[in-house]
């Protein structure tokens, strides 16, 4: 059997940034397959789309296809995953952000148990919370995670030193900075409500989730279905009022013309200066540095109350592996598994995409912005985006920047409600 783990050769920033453009331009099927494959040889596919990564991956399969020849992998970065799923031909192993895509597949039982392995115990216990959150399937764990997103607010800190100002750990204390700047001639907050899933990750998420328990909001809601309503113990309405009162009250510290500014657009802003503060996750980080590399951005959760130990940081598990019931190679899928989970291979990763890591040994952050969040990790003290909950058919993004844009949040969450309850009712 596929017993072996391998050991894997170090991976070249210059080689895990720049292979992407090469393996865009290819037909989606990436076989990195050396010459000296024969017969008897097992093949694998995996599947891994995230655009930025895929020419990381494509190293990882050409240094483990240099230390065995048992085992090819083909990386599969373009084919319909729910067409193979359901033509019972789905990848051996995949790779992709643990969404409510990948969620549908937990919950009818389509992933096998990954709970015998050694590296599922490798996973930080309380990371596994958040997983289950996101779906389950009884006596099984059917996703080992990967990589693990932390998003504050992104700050300039020569501005914040400048203004003598000091990171805010209340909710007055943070509206008192936004006043300081105002009084300055500096827009406080760069928005860009012009698209939405930067308002639902960014003043929607850090709102909702500083104020709110998400998880057990989410689990009432589950609960209720079909029964999610005015009339409801629980609702969105119910729920959601006061943080979305504060939400469109930190909309109006953004600059002027937020509702036509896009993401690229904050970034380059932020980047120039034109804000002292950026709803945003440590995605952006790479696209700020592109314009102004030198400078010096802190981050901070949003405090969404007036008890400093409220504080948490939005999380989202960006990726996650599995390994479908119906792969019929599922050991040369899981030695594969293995070695994608060696630290020298999920460490450097992690690294080089601004995430944080998921095993036990897993070492801290070591890039300048997100150290200020290591802590907030560290304790546990973070939450999944509220809006990363909400099933993709109800438009909760479309909803979030409605409500900034001037749209009543009443009348707004009672449809959120009625979204809700349907969607329940037809599931």
């Amino acid at each position: 059997m596929f017993s072996q783990i391998l050991n894997p050769r170090p991976l070249s920033r210059r080689s895990v940034l720049g292979g992407a453009a090469a393996a865009a331009v290819s037909l989606g099927l990436s076989a990195c397959t050396p010459a000296r494959f024969g017969s008897g040889v097992t093949e694998i596919t995996f599947h891994q789309s995230k655009p930025e990564v895929i020419g990381y991956f494509d190293e990882v399969i050409e240094n483990f296809h240099a230390a065995q020849n048992r085992i090819r992998v083909v990386h599969d970065f373009s084919s319909n995953l729910s067409a193979g799923f359901v033509r019972s031909n789905p990848p051996d192993l995949g790779c992709l952000n643990y969404n409510f895509e990948i969620a549908r597949y937990v919950e009818h039982g389509a992933l096998s148990d990954l709970s015998d392995l050694p590296e599922a115990k490798r996973i930080n216990a309380d990371l596994v919370p958040l997983i289950e959150q996101t779906a389950t399937y009884p006596g099984r764990t059917s996703v080992i995670p990967y990589s693990f997103m932390a998003a504050g607010v992104l700050y300039n800190r020569q501005i914040f030193a400048e203004q003598g100002l000091t990171v805010p750990t209340t909710w007055s204390e943070f509206i008192a900075v936004c006043d300081a700047l105002t009084a300055a001639g500096i827009t406080p907050i760069y928005g860009t409500f012009k698209d939405p899933w930067t308002v639902s990750q960014g003043l929607f998420d850090y709102t909702v989730g500083g104020s709110v328990d998400v998880a057990s909001l989410f689990n009432e809601l589950e609960s209720l279905g079909t029964n999610v309503g005015p009339s409801s113990s629980v609702s969105f309405e119910k729920a959601l009022a006061h943080p979305m009162k504060l939400m469109v009250e930190l909309a109006a510290y953004a600059n002027a013309d937020a509702n036509s500014r896009s993401y690229g657009d904050g970034n380059l802003a932020f980047a120039n200066g034109e804000a002292a503060m950026y709803f945003q996750g440590p995605w952006a980080l790479s696209e700020i540095a592109k314009t102004a590399p030198d400078l010096p951005v802190g981050a901070f959760p949003l405090p969404m109350t007036e008890v400093a130990a409220d504080r948490k940081i939005r999380v989202n598990v960006d990726l996650a592996l599995w390994i479908p019931e119906a792969s019929t190679k599922k050991a040369a899928a899981r030695e594969f598994l293995a070695y994608l989970m060696q630290p020298e291979i999920i460490n450097a990763y992690n690294a080089v995409n601004n995430a944080f890591g998921v095993t036990t040994d897993a070492p801290p952050v070591t890039h300048p912005t997100l150290v200020d969040l290591q802590p907030f990790y560290d304790d546990a003290a973070f939450s999944l985006g509220a809006s990363q909950l909400v099933p993709q058919s109800i438009p909760v993004q479309n909803y979030a920047q409605a409500m900034v844009l001037g749209d009543d949040p009443a009348a707004t969450l009672r449809t959120l409600d009625a979204d809700w309850a349907r969607l329940a009712f037809r599931s």
